[in-house]
């Protein structure tokens, strides 16, 4: 115990620590879901998240400390994004087959996601910068930041809220698909990349390539649709 006690404040004081660190507990997470047969509430994202945090709570190690490690994942998140266009690819003419049904469809989720957020704040009492924050938490961090501060909402406070709705829908995405009985895999696919952006698409995409295929191209498509119909709706539905 007192090696690894010296091993933790020796990578503490190096870039090491938030590399080893979130690359082991992942790997324990991934375990932990595979001993769990892919249960949604094993989520690894959501398992690390958790074990990270208390690490860094109870080991009273500075988040700027972790994340000079943690930010040669981090940099590895756009070109794991760029690299749903492979299943796309793939499923290119099962895409094509379904192009009529997709825009509508993901215009109509895009819509729901945004107001709905909007709205719910609003009965709840929220102030007018917390509402519009909320409004582009279905896509992408960096369009949903973008989005925020244009709209006057906060980019910081935006990417916080993209992360939980990228976690619930990535837990909540499947058994919802389930008592919906929603069989088919495009369709899956689609709310998954319209509600969860690339967390829950992520999720599909290890249960079936056509729903990962399906789910990158409503992230982009989503992303896309949000950045111009959110400005319009927060002209009457943020409030004064």
């Amino acid at each position: 115990m007192e090696k690894l006690f010296h091993l933790w404040v020796y990578l503490e004081t190096t870039p090491l620590l938030g590399l080893a660190a979130t690359l082991l507990v992942y790997r324990l997470a991934t375990d932990l879901n595979r001993l769990a047969r892919g249960h949604s509430l094993a989520n690894p994202v959501l398992i690390s998240i958790a074990v990270l945090a208390g690490l860094l709570l109870a080991t009273g190690t500075p988040y700027s400390a972790y994340f000079q490690g943690a930010q040669y994942v981090h940099f590895l998140l756009g070109p794991a994004t760029v690299a749903l266009a492979v299943p796309m690819y793939a499923n290119l003419a099962r895409i094509r087959r379904s192009a009529r049904a997709i825009l509508p469809a993901i215009l109509a989720g895009s819509l729901a996601a945004a107001a709905s957020a909007m709205v719910i704040a609003r009965l709840l009492g929220a102030p007018r910068e917390i509402v519009l924050t909320l409004a582009p938490k279905s896509v992408t961090t960096p369009i949903a930041m973008g989005i925020a501060e244009q709209i006057g909402g906060n980019a910081s406070l935006a990417a916080i809220f993209v992360l939980i709705t990228g976690l619930t829908a990535s837990l909540l995405v499947g058994p919802a698909m389930a008592v919906l009985r929603i069989t088919d895999w495009r369709a899956r696919g689609l709310a998954a990349g319209t509600a969860g952006h690339g967390l829950a698409t992520a999720r599909m995409l290890l249960l079936s390539e056509t729903a990962g295929a399906f789910g990158g191209l409503a992230i982009g498509l989503n992303g896309v649709i949000t950045a111009i119909v959110v400005p319009l709706l927060a002209g009457f539905l943020a409030g004064p």
